[in-house]
């Protein structure tokens, strides 16, 4: 890569070049450049550590108010689209920086304690091993196949459903509306693309909707229930808009993220050579590399804060109302945190000072359940298709401003020579 002062003028963070390898991009802004503004999204790019953490746990400084906002500017016709469909996100879980979050978010950490992932594993297993019985059979048959759609993607989306008590829809469907919805709001779709995805942002929507005011959906047991029946901080109901937010967020963030680190552990343990044998018997060896794939490839690459207020960070002024790009995967690999960051070393001592799930009272819910279900499908699909190894070729990349992922896993019978 040329010189950083050279090469910032073509930093595109959309780009072949970045969503290929960001990692060189990533150490260059961390060594020379730490809070830089990108002139070409308006973004204030923040790659350190430490400054990364200052962030998050600033509540003060740095708001949530623009987490959900859509990147890529969206015209009259996606709007009317949206329009049409009701579709709103107010205030509730990641763009929530008011006194309504905490109890909002007591209610989804309800349903992804440590007792209820817990008890999710036979749920992980028993769905993990029906998918991997078919990517076996066309194995034997073909001697190839594909492990995102079937496998990576599917999995957690049935999970989900299950730990939540989601009915009436099928995970294709779920799985379609939450991948448009990321793109709609966190990619640079082409204004025809967005009509597509507004469509399918706006029908999800409305199913939500629907289920939020079915009674057999939104049984007391359920997450949706649950949620209905929460009051805000004043005592009073919360309304049908902010409980349709807070699905929306964790229907999305609940299986697409989680699929797309399921696909990245895949891909990067079977390109490491003489890992995928020990994975199956080898004792938390499957959770040590979720963990490192967490800090160095996570499917969660940024996250955006608002400067409520003038404010220093890593010794840059920026304005109030700068918007700040927190770079994630960068800070997965800074040195001052990560010896040999370049490294995949499972159980690295230092390796839980990742900030792949965020920081404060903002950081992911649903942690436990995704490093869980990432674990299990990895020893799984280990110990059903031992005979493996990744097919020639790369993957294509889902390249959004947040997220990352090969979305595909192509593979073949027998290890690699």
């Amino acid at each position: 890569m040329p010189e950083l002062r050279d090469a910032l003028g073509t930093l595109d963070l959309f780009g072949d070049d970045f969503v290929g390898d960001p990692h060189p991009w990533l150490d260059a802004l961390r060594a020379e450049a730490p809070v830089h503004l990108d002139h070409g999204t308006g973004l204030w790019l923040v790659s350190r550590h430490a400054d990364i953490r200052q962030v998050l746990l600033d509540t003060a400084a740095f708001r949530p108010d623009n987490a959900q906002h859509a990147v890529t500017r969206l015209p009259t016709a996606t709007l009317r689209v949206l329009a049409r469909a009701g579709f709103t996100l107010p205030p509730a879980l990641a763009n929530n920086g008011t006194d309504s979050h905490p109890g909002l978010r007591r209610v989804v950490t309800r349903f992804f304690n440590a007792a209820r992932v817990a008890a999710a594993v036979p749920v992980i297993g028993r769905i993990g091993d029906e998918l991997l019985e078919s990517a076996a059979a066309q194995l034997r048959e073909t001697g190839a196949c594909e492990l995102f759609t079937g496998f990576a993607q599917v999995l957690p989306c049935r999970v989900l459903m299950d730990l939540l008590g989601i009915t009436g829809i099928d995970p294709a469907t779920l799985i379609r509306w939450s991948d448009a919805s990321l793109e709609l709001f966190w990619g640079r779709p082409s204004p025809e693309r967005q009509l597509e995805l507004a469509a399918s942002a706006g029908a999800f929507h409305t199913w939500l909707t629907s289920a939020v005011h079915d009674a057999r959906v939104a049984a007391p047991d359920t997450f949706i229930g649950a949620l209905t029946r929460h009051r805000g901080p004043g005592g009073e109901p919360v309304d049908t808009a902010t409980v349709v937010a807070a699905c929306f967020f964790v229907f999305v963030a609940g299986q697409s993220t989680t699929g797309q680190l399921i696909s990245t552990v895949l891909r990067r343990a079977l390109a490491e050579p003489g890992l995928w044998p020990r994975l199956a018997h080898e004792d938390q060896l499957a959770e040590g590399w979720v963990e490192e794939v967490l800090r160095r490839e996570p499917p969660v690459t940024t996250w955006r804060r608002l400067a409520a207020r003038p404010s220093v960070v890593g010794g840059t002024r920026v304005p109030a109302g700068a918007q700040l790009l927190l770079m994630l995967m960068g800070s997965g690999s800074d040195p001052e945190v990560f010896p040999e960051p370049g490294r995949m070393c499972p159980h690295r001592p230092e390796v839980r000072h990742h900030l792949a799930f965020g920081a404060g009272r903002h950081r992911c819910p649903g942690a436990s359940l995704a490093r869980t279900e990432a674990a299990v499908a990895l020893r799984a699909a280990a110990r059903r298709l031992p005979d493996l190894s990744l097919a020639d070729g790369g993957a294509p990349m889902l390249g959004l401003l947040s997220f990352r992922a090969p979305l595909r896993v192509d593979v073949r019978a027998g290890a690699r020579g």
